[in-house]
C-alpha cells in the first residue's frame, strides 16, 4: 500500500508577531504525529522559522518540539525535505546532521509516484520588487553571511527576530494580500512562463504568499500555493493517484 506524500510551509515558527506561537508549534507537532505512521516523505517548503541563523557553535534556541519530531520521523525512515525560503536563508547542515533532513537551497524538480513535480518556496520566482531582490541578493551572499556571523548571537537573534516582526507587521493586520488575479500574481505568471519550456511537469507547489490557491494552467498542468501555519494551517496530501489541500484540524486529518 503507497503512503501519502504531504506537503506544506510558512509556519514562521518564533515570530514575535504571533501571539500563539507557542500553541502553533504545538498544533504543528501534533499533525506531524498523526501523519507518520502513513508518509512516505513530508516536504517543508521554506519559512518553517520565522528566522533562523547559524553559527559554527551554536544554532536559535527553542523549537525543540518541532526538532524532535523531525527527528523521530526520520528515524521511522520517512523522507522529510526542507526548502530554505526568505526567512531561514541561513540555514546550512544543522538540520541535516541532527534530524536527518535533506535539505534543498533552489526549486526542485521530482518525480514522485509517477508525477512530475515542481517545488519551491517561491521568493523571487517571477517578483520585479527591486528593494526585495536587492535585500535578498545581500542576504545569500557569502560575504555578508560571514561578517553577520562575526556578530554575538544575543544580537543577531534580536536584529533577525526584528527584522522579521517588521516586515510582517508593516502589511495589513499582518496578513498577506489576497489573491491578485491571474494576471498580477507573480507565482502564477512565473509557472506559465515556465511552463512553455518544461510542459512535462505535472504539479507546480509553492508557499511563501501564504494564500491558499488551486489552478489548473491546462487539461494536465496544475499549480498550487499552500497557505500557511499560521492561521490556515494548510497542507497538500499526493497519494499517488489523487492530489488536494487541506485544512488541519486535530483528530481529524484524513488516511
Amino acid at each position: 500500500m503507497r503512503k501519502n506524500v504531504y506537503i506544506l510551509s510558512d509556519a514562521h515558527l518564533g515570530s514575535w508577531a504571533i501571539d500563539h506561537k507557542r500553541q502553533q508549534e504545538r498544533r504543528l507537532v501534533r499533525f506531524l504525529d498523526e501523519i507518520k505512521d502513513r508518509a512516505a516523505a513530508v516536504y517543508l517548503l521554506g519559512d518553517m522559522f520565522d528566522f533562523w541563523y547559524e553559527w559554527r557553535y551554536t544554532v536559535p534556541k527553542g523549537y525543540t518540539r518541532f526538532l524532535g519530531k523531525l527527528s523521530e520521523l526520520t528515524d521511522m525512515g520517512v523522507e522529510v525535505h526542507y526548502f530554505t525560503g526568505n526567512h531561514d536563508i541561513w540555514m546550512f547542515s544543522y538540520l541535516e546532521h541532527e534530524c536527518g533532513v535533506i535539505m534543498h537551497h533552489k526549486p526542485l524538480t521530482t518525480e514522485i509516484y509517477g508525477k512530475l513535480f515542481y517545488l519551491a518556496h517561491g521568493d523571487a520566482l517571477g517578483d520585479n520588487d527591486r528593494k526585495f531582490l536587492f535585500i535578498r541578493s545581500v542576504f545569500h551572499n557569502r560575504t555578508c553571511q560571514r561578517l553577520f556571523s562575526m556578530i554575538h548571537p544575543r544580537w543577531a537573534m534580536w536584529f533577525g527576530m526584528t527584522w522579521a516582526k517588521h516586515s510582517r507587521m508593516k502589511r495589513e493586520d499582518g496578513k498577506e494580500p489576497p489573491f491578485m488575479g491571474e494576471d498580477k500574481e507573480a507565482l502564477v505568471l512565473y509557472t506559465k512562463d515556465y511552463l512553455k519550456t518544461h510542459p512535462d511537469i505535472d504539479y507546480f507547489i509553492y508557499g511563501h504568499r501564504h494564500i491558499q490557491l488551486d489552478l489548473m494552467l491546462t487539461h494536465k498542468n496544475r499549480m498550487m500555493i499552500i497557505g500557511d501555519w499560521i492561521s490556515q494551517f494548510s497542507y497538500v496530501v499526493y497519494d499517488g493517484e489523487t492530489i488536494f489541500m487541506e485544512e488541519y484540524i486535530e483528530g481529524e486529518t484524513k488516511p
